[in-house]
């Protein structure tokens, strides 16, 4: 299995749970106002919807890096002659990586910290329970870069046309 073959893969595993949990917070938003239309509020409505929204965004932020769909600057990068672009391209994917990394750790450290709290509306539920879409989209993320990494690099080193299309 190539590379390319397992980031198909782990971005078709990703745009399911992403699909998954907006699903589920539709079904979850519509049952709430439903309930609370009827006049019989559900307690623990609004902390669900947090939640899965939460996750959403986390999860959600590990498929857009794994289909390289962040924010950048793909214009100012272009101009550039091909080895300050991939000098460039490597610093900011390093940088990328460590502050997830970094992210992930902090995030599991905290757990420890929440390990004795639980929710509000159910309190059978573990806060770190909760807490854990941090380090675990950390992880998801980072798996991310580096499996679209070799592709970003090798397309740093083409020349770009804006720049003259000359080989630096």
């Amino acid at each position: 299995m190539n590379l390319d073959a397992i980031r198909r893969a782990y971005e078709r595993a990703l745009e399911w749970l992403t699909v998954t949990l907006m699903a589920a917070l539709a079904v979850e938003v519509t049952i709430g106002v439903v309930f609370r239309t009827s006049g019989y509020s559900l307690v623990w409505y609004d902390e669900v919807a947090a939640i899965l929204l939460a996750w959403l965004t986390f999860y959600g932020s590990a498929l857009a890096s794994v289909k390289r769909a962040h924010i950048g600057c793909p214009e100012v990068m272009m101009m550039l002659p091909r080895t300050p672009k991939f000098i460039f391209r490597l610093i900011a994917e390093m940088l990328t990586i460590g502050f997830f990394l970094l992210m992930g750790w902090m995030g599991y450290q905290v757990l420890g910290v929440l390990n004795t709290d639980y929710l509000i509306t159910m309190p059978s539920i573990p806060v770190s329970w909760v807490q854990s879409v941090v380090p675990i989209s950390a992880v998801l993320i980072v798996a991310a870069e580096l499996i679209t990494l070799p592709k970003v690099l090798s397309n740093a080193l083409v020349a770009s046309e804006t720049a003259g299309g000359a080989s630096h």
